[in-house]
């Protein structure tokens, strides 16, 4: 087994200096530092987990908070989740997943017991009741969401409101005039989750903007419910030609509920989807489509983390990642009336 004596004698260095540059309890030169970065590679030392908390005072854990609460897609919240574990690997940290819905007692519990070095918080709601005490805590936090008020915050997330806006203005682009969005279930707008309310505001202002007719529908998570927002939609709006969904679980129940009331995809209603890449792709017919980078916004949020919690860097208030939209099978220019 490498030891930290054979670290520094390759390194050139003194076992301390080894300690301090693993543990960031005394400065060194970067030179020296990279040095033993290089000797700790070449050998493939790993420091005792223990030692080393108890050295920096550090736990190396990070607590990701993602209650699962009802109305959440778990499929892709879970992306997240992975997403944020590898990044938290790279930095040599582990991750604690908090699921249950505990508000603020779950933050101070965790808080209290100096498990974890660090937050990351998701399901962030646009009033979340979580955000005082987020501010005051000692621990560094990172949201990965965008409440309405982020000030002594720091946030990631993919611009939900741009991306609503993207697919309203393609289908506009397109010649679309009555369009719909079928969104969350209901449950996630009763409680003002910020992504599904932001998606609603960019969908309404762009309909708004080109003078589109538009309507927003939550739809619960199920083929049954799919089909009762389709049929309710083309009673509600018989012109109907261009859907935007934002809700993973419906997407494909939702496309064969309107072919089966007659309308074909895309000949007669253009969809625009906001969900994972290869979810879009990998449908009967693939999906034109908005992209949920959940590997780039985990990346973002624990290298801010780290910032904050190493004080090395400027870690912005807001950071939101632009949409990009892939065009697929499911749009085409509405036909002439």
């Amino acid at each position: 087994m490498v030891k930290i004596t054979d670290v520094a004698r390759h390194a050139g260095v003194s076992p301390s200096t080894v300690s301090y540059a693993l543990s960031g309890k005394r400065p060194i030169s970067e030179e020296t530092r990279r040095r033993v970065e290089r000797s700790i590679h070449e050998l493939g030392y790993r420091p005792h987990a223990g030692a080393r908390a108890l050295a920096s005072s550090r736990s190396n854990v990070l607590a990701l908070v993602i209650p699962l609460r009802t109305g959440i897609d778990v499929p892709v919240a879970m992306r997240f989740a992975v997403s944020v574990v590898t990044a938290a690997r790279r930095h040599d940290h582990d991750v604690l997943l908090l699921t249950q819905e505990e508000g603020e007692a779950g933050l101070r519990r965790v808080a209290d017991t100096a498990l974890v070095d660090a937050l990351i918080v998701m399901d962030v709601q646009l009033h979340d009741p979580r955000l005082p005490l987020l501010r005051a805590l000692d621990l560094p936090s990172v949201l990965i969401g965008l409440p309405a008020e982020p000030a002594g915050l720091t946030c990631v997330d993919l611009d939900f409101k741009a991306a609503g806006e993207l697919c309203v203005e393609r289908l506009a682009a397109l010649g679309h005039r009555v369009i719909a969005l079928v969104g969350s279930p209901p449950e996630v707008y009763l409680r003002r989750t910020a992504f599904a309310q932001r998606v609603a505001q960019g969908f309404t202002a762009a309909a708004d903007r080109g003078g589109l007719s538009s309507s927003v529908r939550p739809c619960a998570a199920t083929p049954a419910a799919a089909r009762a927002v389709a049929e309710q939609l083309l009673c509600e709006q018989p012109a109907l030609t261009g859907v935007v969904v934002h809700n993973e679980a419906i997407l494909e129940p939702l496309i064969g509920a309107f072919e089966h009331l007659g309308l074909r995809v895309p000949g007669d209603l253009s969809v625009t989807a906001i969900c994972p890449a290869d979810m879009a792709e990998n449908l009967p017919v693939p999906v034109t489509s908005v992209a949920i980078p959940s590997a780039e916004v985990g990346a973002r949020a624990v290298d801010l983390l780290m910032r904050k919690l190493n004080s090395t860097g400027h870690a912005p208030e807001v950071t939101l990642l632009p949409p990009r939209l892939t065009e697929r099978a499911t749009t085409v220019a509405r036909a002439a009336p």
